[in-house]
């Protein structure tokens, strides 16, 4: 399999981004690179070898990290606080700004 110009500019055209003509040639010798690179890994016989359980796959770090000092409060992120949340005032009705509710039937 292998990816055209005009593959590219469908797909381009499909996720609507705009891609200058003279690119194109690059874009389908790149693609077409990976393609190869997946063939040749299809081609690798893998009979016989057991797939390795979660807990012998390559080790991973912790997602746990410190975290970040801020430099100032809370507090000064916003106008008030209280037990530790942002205070965050009542959006106006419509009501309030003279504006009448609608009628009902």
């Amino acid at each position: 399999m292998s990816v055209t110009p005009d593959d590219v500019r469908h797909v381009a055209r499909l996720s609507r981004v705009g891609i200058d003509e003279n690119r194109i040639p690059a874009l389908v010798a790149e693609l077409n690179g990976i393609l190869g690179h997946m063939e040749a890994l299809q081609q690798v016989d893998v009979t016989g070898v057991p797939l390795a359980p979660p807990e012998q796959a390559a080790p991973l770090r912790d997602d746990a990290r410190p975290s970040d000092d801020l430099q100032r409060g809370r507090e000064a992120f916003a106008p008030a606080v209280r037990d530790g949340f942002f205070l965050v005032p009542r959006l106006t009705t419509h009501e309030a700004l003279g504006a009448s509710a609608p009628e009902k039937e």
